[in-house]
């Protein structure tokens, strides 16, 4: 498989969650809304974008799962590279873990299962506690 290969993948999976809409991103690629959110963008060469809080990218990039953006280095934007198959699977976990934040931040009620939903993700204590879950 390719780098085109994977970036498709990302883009069949994420594009079939609920309220996604794929968009082409303005610095090429493809941006993924949900309403006028951006949950995040991925470039053809397999450059994953994602806004995040920058208590959210703190922990991310302190555990090693992402890099802090390759442009915005004091944002809480976070950059990842999908350079192999198994990058993919990560580049879908920080996409899930975006679409999880940014709904439930935006939603007037509350989902129950979220705390678990961040949780099973698997990043840790550190980003739990960034995504107002109890370790």
């Amino acid at each position: 498989m390719t780098t085109r290969d994977w970036v498709n993948a990302i883009v069949q999976n994420v594009s079939a969650w609920d309220g996604i809409r794929p968009t082409p991103h303005r610095f090429g690629g493809t941006e993924f809304k949900w309403g006028k959110v951006e949950i995040g963008h991925v470039h053809a060469h397999g450059m994953v974008d994602i806004p995040f809080t920058r208590a959210i990218r703190a922990a991310l990039v302190e555990s090693g799962a992402a890099l802090p953006h390759h442009l915005l280095h004091e944002s809480g934007w976070i950059t990842f590279y999908v350079r192999r198959a198994d990058d993919v699977e990560q580049a879908l976990r920080l996409y899930r873990l975006s679409y999880l934040h940014k709904t439930q931040r935006r939603t007037a009620s509350r989902d129950e299962h979220y705390p678990a939903q961040v949780r099973a993700l698997g990043f840790g204590a550190a980003l739990n506690t960034a995504m107002g879950v109890d370790a």
